[in-house]
């Protein structure tokens, strides 16, 4: 039995799926893919090979969210905001 506080929502045509991750400024801005989403937190594919940070603004929608990285799969990740 899954234990989210959140429900998630997979995007459609309704909901883009493109996002960014901004670390500081030193840092080169990452390219996600949003596989799902909550009010909660969200699940990335992050393109290229830089490092992901462990804390960033993500801009998804329009909208920047404080977040940070919960878990990490290879270039899969977890974030909670």
């Amino acid at each position: 039995m899954e234990k989210r506080r959140h429900m998630r929502v997979r995007p459609s045509g309704l909901v883009p799926k493109a996002g960014k991750i901004f670390a500081d400024p030193k840092s080169p801005v990452l390219e996600c893919q949003v596989i799902d989403v909550s009010a909660g937190g969200a699940c990335l594919y992050v393109a290229g090979q830089a490092p992901i940070p462990k804390r960033f603004i993500f801009l998804h929608a329009g909208i920047k969210k404080s977040s940070r990285l919960v878990w990490e799969r290879g270039r899969k990740i977890g974030i909670q905001f």
